[in-house]
């Protein structure tokens, strides 16, 4: 596998004990999981985005969280709703504004 130029993190809210909870996990983040995975595949961006699930990252008040690198991008409440918007921001080079979290 080449080394992606897009990296997306969402909260899974798995704690270091390895207990899931969380708002993240709450509000279906692993179904933002999977959905994004899927997204990507049907864009025929594989190789270029990888998406991962991650541990808690410590703002359960904004979750779901989605985080995009290597720009340092930080989206919070983010819903199914969402997804198409933020793969069309990562295509374009751009930021869904009204997701941010400054």
């Amino acid at each position: 596998m080449q080394k992606p130029e897009t990296h997306i993190f969402v909260c899974a809210s798995t704690r270091l004990n390895g207990i899931v909870k969380g708002a993240c996990q709450n509000k279906s983040s692993h179904n933002l999981v999977a959905m994004i995975s899927e997204e990507v595949m049907d864009r025929d961006l594989e190789g270029e985005v990888m998406v991962t699930a991650t541990g808690c990252v410590g703002i359960c008040e904004k979750g779901p969280i989605v985080m995009i690198y290597p720009q340092q991008i930080w989206y919070g409440e983010v819903s199914e709703d969402d997804i198409e918007d933020i793969l069309d921001a990562v295509e374009e080079g751009g930021v869904v504004d009204r997701l941010l979290i400054s």
